[in-house]
């Protein structure tokens, strides 16, 4: 009889939760408790598409702009947020970078070789036939990774966008555009090919093996399109009439490259000097793609010859600078310092031009820093509205997704950053990120607030012994006046990007997330700085191993030494 009951009970429970859950709105569901509609009132609004509105309301529903306007009828479900004192603006959109990509999908480096019926890797090519350094079929929208922390730290900063490419040889793959959220990989993919990016360095030294240089990477780029653009007609009269036909051999490159193409994938091309640029005007039409130039970094000195051939270019916003801990006998020339001082005036000079350009990360490991190199650009000369343009609209234009997203209007995806000021400027604060819809509220990590002792800023040699052995890492590390670390760790895993870090008073701590064993995991290396020495743990998060290392910067006692000599002549002298 009592198990009768409790059975009846546990019968009503169920029912009863039932249908307060069937009374509940759909939406909550969907999403933990959240809801999918939203309403921001009273908000300054900048489209970018159009001119700033003020005390405006935009409504978000199930991830799309429903409407932007001064007095749109809100509805009952949405979350009403108070936008007094707030500016919306479009999710910022960063136009070439591999976030979102775990480190482990890296392809060919070096001389390796990639055939057209998969040569294995590491095997010398002697020629176009064998495809050195060419993996066209890969795809950034098949590698995303949810695990890749860079994800979230781009977003924190208000980075909705990105367009991601595999890394590694001549064609390293094909570039997708994401979104910087969703519950799985598949979810943050906008648009897939969207552009092919090359690389012309050569993959290895003289004699190492086909190309060694790059006449020999520029020949053999030119014969690919050449053999893409017969595999493609070869395949097409075979598969419309076989018989009596020698069928063409299965080339996975020229097919992969063929299909992207076919689906208006852009080619990337890098150019970053001016004889770079000049020659990137030339291989678009030898090449006949639709190109876009990616560096651009001394388009001052070209910006009107890129404009008579209306090729679009991506700005790299790592702006050439004096290498940490260079030699300060070794003094650079007038064109480097030229370069270095007038590198950000390019923006204002594409702009004058009337040349459409977009802004990219390039090597800058810390989002927050690719906004401060962006207002380099401004202080140089670029009007501030058409720098925004660059991290917004401008992007979506050139990857052909100005139809769904890059501005504020109805009907496009509700990508959107909120902040308490103008974005540019460094004390303003990110309040609220939406991307497709979803609301994020980034968060500061706690860290001590001590100010640093000293500057840990450099490369430095980090040695620790692991199950495998001794082994060694390089980190190049970049310290804020505030003592935020960042910068990146190379190892014979590969280069990860540190994704926190400070420095408070003599300690420090700085985290990378690498793959080992197939799983992202989160490397924390932490202890003290003092001069020209780290000492501390390196701990593995998840897999309970830890271990002392150690730090040193590779050109201490060689600056010791010549320091030594320089006072011991200054001692000389004063004695004579």
């Amino acid at each position: 009889m009592r198990s009768v009951v409790n059975r009846w009970h546990t019968l009503v429970s169920l029912v009863v939760v039932l249908f307060v859950l069937a009374a509940l709105p759909a939406v909550t569901r969907a999403q933990g408790g959240e809801p999918r509609y939203f309403a921001i009132r009273g908000a300054k609004v900048i489209p970018v598409s159009g001119p700033p509105i003020e005390n405006a309301t935009i409504l978000i529903a199930r991830g799309v702009i429903t409407a932007v306007g001064k007095d749109p009828a809100i509805p009952d479900e949405a979350w009403v947020i108070d936008g007094k004192g707030l500016t919306v603006y479009p999710g910022l959109f960063d136009a070439f970078t591999d976030v979102g990509i775990s480190a482990s999908a890296a392809g060919p480096s070096g001389g390796e070789a990639s055939g057209p019926r998969g040569r294995s890797q590491g095997e010398r090519a002697n020629g176009p036939e064998d495809r050195p350094g060419t993996t066209a079929w890969r795809n950034a929208a098949d590698e995303v990774t949810l695990t890749d922390k860079r994800i979230e730290s781009w977003r924190s900063v208000g980075f909705t966008t990105v367009v991601s490419a595999p890394k590694g040889g001549i064609v390293p793959g094909q570039a997708a555009v994401l979104d910087l959220a969703g519950d799985r990989p598949g979810d943050l993919v906008v648009k897939s090919p969207a552009a092919i990016p090359l690389n012309l360095q050569p993959l290895g030294g003289f004699g190492t093996g086909f190309p060694d240089s790059l006449m020999g990477v520029l020949g053999y780029v030119h014969q690919l399109w050449i053999d893409t653009d017969w595999y493609a007609k070869a395949d097409a009269a075979y598969d419309k009439n076989p018989r009596g036909v020698e069928r063409p051999r299965y080339d996975r490159n020229s097919a992969a490259l063929a299909d992207a193409l076919e689906d208006h994938a852009l080619v990337l091309i890098p150019a970053n000097n001016s004889v770079q640029l000049r020659r990137s005007l030339v291989l678009v039409d030898r090449w006949n793609v639709t190109g876009v130039i990616y560096g651009g970094q001394m388009a001052y000195e070209v910006a009107p010859e890129i404009a008579a051939k209306k090729l679009p270019v991506l700005v790299n916003l790592k702006w050439p600078e004096a290498e940490k801990d260079a030699d300060p006998d070794d003094k650079p020339s007038l064109e480097t310092l030229r370069f270095r001082d007038r590198a950000p005036s390019s923006p204002a000079a594409l702009s004058k031009s009337g040349v459409k350009f977009a802004f990219y990360s390039g090597g800058i490991a810390t989002p927050k820093d690719i906004l401060k190199a962006a207002k380099k650009s401004i202080d140089a000369g670029l009007p501030p509205d058409a720098a925004l343009r660059a991290m917004t609209l401008s992007p979506a234009e050139i990857f052909g997704v100005a139809d769904r997203t890059g501005s504020i209007e109805k009907g496009k995806i509700a990508n959107l950053v909120v902040t308490d000021g103008d974005i540019f400027e460094e004390k303003t604060k990110i309040k609220i990120v939406f991307v497709d819809g979803r609301r994020f509220e980034p968060r500061e990590p706690d860290r001590p607030t001590d100010p640093p002792k000293g500057d840990i800023t450099g490369k430095w040699k980090l040695a620790y012994t692991t199950p495998q052995g001794t082994e060694g890492s390089t980190a190049d590390l970049t310290m804020a006046a505030d003592g935020t670390i960042s910068g990146t760790v190379t190892s014979t895993r590969g280069t990860a990007t540190i994704i926190r870090g400070y420095l408070s008073a003599e300690k420090f701590s700085f985290t990378i997330n690498i793959p080992i064993e197939g799983s992202p995991v989160d490397v924390v290396f932490s202890g003290t700085f003092e001069n020209s020495a780290l000492k501390g743990l390196l701990s593995v998060s998840g897999l309970g191993f830890s271990t002392d290392f150690t730090g040193t910067k590779p050109n201490t006692s060689s600056a010791v030494t010549r320091e030594s000599a320089q006072a011991a002549q200054q001692l000389q002298g004063d004695v004579r």
